[in-house]
């Protein structure tokens, strides 16, 4: 029975929970009880909220029996990334450097949510401050894919895939920079929503970029997203990058259906630019089969190649995350996984000429896809799949190899991953979704559609209550001699490495070293001509 409660979506328990056929209580419960079970096995959690579950299911129960219904969220059990600050309980960013911060105030996020009702069941496992891979060398351990324990669930908003894919939770909220909500979502075969630049408040949620953050919900299904989304969506003045929009009701078009819409699709992303695997190919064409067979009007349209896209996020938000942490990169370098130390380390290498150039690029992408959204209601690309093992990771392929998500998050546009079909090993496939600029119901609509007509999410990782995880054997990575790099740049590097206030050893040198080719060409290619008078993408403009 409580197997059966856990595997209700948030739309069928809320209408129990509406009409008192189910209790707050009694669900809370069930997961609680499930996550005793597997927690152990998936590493999902870093913080259970056991007993504020419980206080809060109760106070649900009460008001719900009271007459005073708040709403489809009211008695749902959910969880946040432990990026989300919560008053009083640990909010690491999956970091030892925080491993002790309690904030003082709820989020943005987790206020709305308790105030639309939802029970906390607790803090989800993170990339180091929503960066980096999957880590052994932090405070928590990675979280494992629920398709198979050995598998990576994708980052960095890794826990929450797990959880939600697990039934460990009913749905959880992960963040985007650059497909942290996509990728998790992808790799477990959940749905995932990266609402556009400025609907969802970022305000109490540990910044990875100013710039390229998004906050947003993590589901089993497109009405569930829709659901959650609602709870959150809106102005807040606390987030400086948060814009007043009107917030329409998110599932009232869901059942539309897609006759008539026109849809993008990005073919040359899945084909050319990060080339993906036969049974990720075949799911796409069969995507596009089953848009079409809709009622849809689908073709292939052409936008930028990915790297590109990848270029002016990475120069932009390593700029950002470096300098969020520099503080601590230049006194306690030791302190922060190696994962974390290859990714924001290299970032000491870009100049600012390098980040205003990546704004200006930012701005100038923007501008350019006008035309291409007065003429589509949607593009359709890829997320990822099938997911790899955990011990597979290779911390210099964030530099090496481009991937599809940056699109969405330099653009600012809603993106919705969703499963796309199954690998023949099992793993799930993902494809993604993307709108105009606060028109998340429209992608809404269109995912819900496909959803129903190919029911891939209604498929559940089979997990034995006891069984032990795979034993992991990590390789130490060893970074590799900079064979791309001249004496002279070399030189460069560990003078901008001194210059910056960097007191790396020799490991640490040698992480940054490795990945210095990848950077240097990335800001070569970003400074591309730009006329004297063109704006950087952040300039403040006031009603």
């Amino acid at each position: 029975m409580a197997s059966d409660l856990c595997s209700l979506s948030i739309a069928e328990a809320s209408r129990l929970l509406r009409s008192r056929k189910l209790s707050p209580v009694e669900l809370s419960a069930a997961y609680l009880r499930r996550i005793e079970t597997l927690q152990p096995q998936l590493d999902a959690f870093i913080t259970i909220t056991a007993d504020l579950a419980r206080t809060q299911a109760r106070r649900a129960e009460r008001a719900i029996a009271a007459g005073d219904y708040r709403g489809a969220m009211h008695g749902i059990p959910i969880g946040l990334k432990d990026i989300y600050d919560t008053k009083g309980i640990l909010t690491s960013g999956g970091s030892k450097l925080l491993i002790d911060r309690r904030p003082a105030q709820d989020a943005t996020c987790t206020r709305k949510l308790y105030e639309a009702g939802a029970v906390l069941l607790g803090k989800l496992q993170t990339h180091e401050f929503a960066h980096g891979g999957p880590s052994f060398d932090l405070p928590w351990p990675p979280a494992r894919n629920p398709w198979n324990l050995a598998h990576f669930t994708g980052g960095s908003s890794s826990g929450s895939g797990a959880a939600v894919a697990a039934r460990l939770v009913a749905g959880a909220l992960g963040s985007d920079t650059g497909g942290s909500i996509r990728g998790p979502a992808s790799y477990c075969g959940i749905v995932g929503m990266m609402s556009s630049a400025g609907l969802v408040s970022r305000a109490g949620v540990i910044p990875n970029s100013f710039t390229l953050d998004h906050c947003g919900p993590m589901t089993r299904c497109v009405e569930d997203c829709a659901i959650m989304l609602q709870a959150i969506a809106g102005y807040d003045p606390a987030d400086g990058g948060s814009i007043e929009v009107r917030i329409p009701n998110y599932r009232t078009g869901l059942k539309q259906g897609v006759k008539g819409l026109r849809i993008g699709v990005l073919r040359h992303v899945w084909e050319q630019d990060v080339p993906q695997s036969p049974e990720l190919c075949r799911a796409m064409d069969d995507a596009v089969a089953v848009l079409r067979k809709l009622g849809a009007k689908v073709e292939d349209v052409q936008v930028r190649p990915a790297l590109e896209y990848s270029d002016v996020k990475v120069v932009l938000a390593e700029t950002e995350i470096y300098t969020i942490n520099y503080p601590d990169l230049a006194a306690r370098p030791g302190d922060f996984g190696e994962d974390f130390l290859a990714r924001a380390l290299p970032a000491c290498l870009f100049q600012s000429s390098d980040y205003v150039a990546a704004s200006r690029e930012q701005g100038r992408m923007i501008r350019e896809m006008a035309p291409t959204w007065k003429k589509y209601d949607a593009l359709l690309s890829v997320v990822f799949g099938p997911a790899p093992r955990l011990d597979a990771h290779h911390p210099i392929n964030f530099w090496a190899k481009p991937n599809a998500n940056p699109m969405a998050n330099v653009l600012g546009c809603p993106s919705l991953s969703l499963c796309s079909g199954f690998s023949a090993s099992g793993f799930p496939l993902g494809m993604q979704l993307m709108g105009r600029p606060f028109d998340e119901a429209t992608v809404l609509r269109i995912g819900h559609a496909y959803e129903q007509a190919s029911a891939w999410h209604t498929r559940q990782p089979e997990l034995t209550p006891g069984a032990a995880a795979p034993a992991l054997d990590p390789p130490r990575h060893e970074p590799a001699p900079p064979r791309d790099l001249e004496a002279a740049q070399v030189d460069l590097v560990r003078a901008l490495a001194l210059k910056a206030g960097l007191a790396l050893n020799e490991r640490q040198m040698a992480i940054l070293l490795e990945a210095a080719p990848y950077a240097l060409a990335m800001a070569q290619r970003v400074r591309r001509r730009h006329e004297r008078s063109l704006e950087p993408c952040n300039v403040f403009r006031f009603p």
